[in-house]
């Protein structure tokens, strides 16, 4: 089945919404291929502009920077997550079954045949991994704060808490646990496929995803069982 969802990101993250035009759609799309391709360091307008046979000046016209961009890309995969997170579990009863769910999504090992025709998810995914923190890991993070822009991943974060507390009543940390999960899923697949090392990756080897997935599951249902 192939669908297609819409979201609304917050309006402090563009000058004009890029979901109301063709060209709009074009500077999202390929700026997710261009940030994946070249990592978000290297990522300019300039080479956006040459990649959809545009200008600068055109870009500009709807993101004032490339971090506000990365964030409004970032804000559309949170909802994403929340909204197929939600889909999935709708029809469990069993929060543990609930818990593992939500592992298998924030791994990308969630079995589907389902497709959206808005964005590279695989794509997506690498550029989380790899660039989520950069925006808001920032020194201005309290400003940009204060317009609500994050409000997608404490949304996220407060659902997967909701299902901790599920699983485990008298769990005292389920927001932190569901961001310290989400965070550690981006994290320990970025260190089993660059540094090894820094994993116990090194010894096994498996596929990175399936890697995470099974560390992930080892730490949550020890800690709520």
């Amino acid at each position: 089945m192939e669908f297609q969802v819409k979201f609304k990101v917050n309006e402090h993250l563009y000058l004009k919404d890029p979901e109301n035009s063709e060209i709009g759609r074009a500077i999202v799309k390929n700026s997710i291929e261009l940030i994946h391709e070249t990592g978000f360091e290297s990522f300019t307008f300039r080479k956006l502009a040459w990649k959809i046979s545009s200008t600068e000046a055109t870009v500009y016209r709807y993101f004032p920077s490339k971090h506000k961009l990365l964030t409004y890309i970032l804000n559309w995969y949170w909802s994403y997550i929340e909204f197929i997170s939600k889909l999935r579990l709708q029809e469990m009863k069993e929060p543990q079954q609930k818990m593992e769910k939500i592992l298998e999504i924030i791994t990308h090992n969630d079995k589907t045949d389902d497709k959206i025709e808005d964005y590279d998810l695989t794509k997506l995914h690498s550029i989380v991994i790899a660039e989520s923190s950069k925006s808001y890991l920032v020194k201005e993070v309290d400003e940009i704060n204060k317009e609500m822009v994050f409000s997608p991943l404490k949304s996220l974060c407060n659902f997967f808490g909701e299902i901790i507390s599920q699983a485990k009543p008298d769990f005292p940390y389920p927001k932190s646990f569901a961001s310290t999960l989400l965070e550690t899923s981006h994290d320990q697949q970025f260190f089993s496929e660059h540094l090894p090392k820094l994993t116990d990756n090194h010894i096994d080897k498996i596929e990175h995803k399936k890697y995470v997935l099974n560390y992930l599951r080892f730490i949550t249902f020890n800690l709520i069982k």
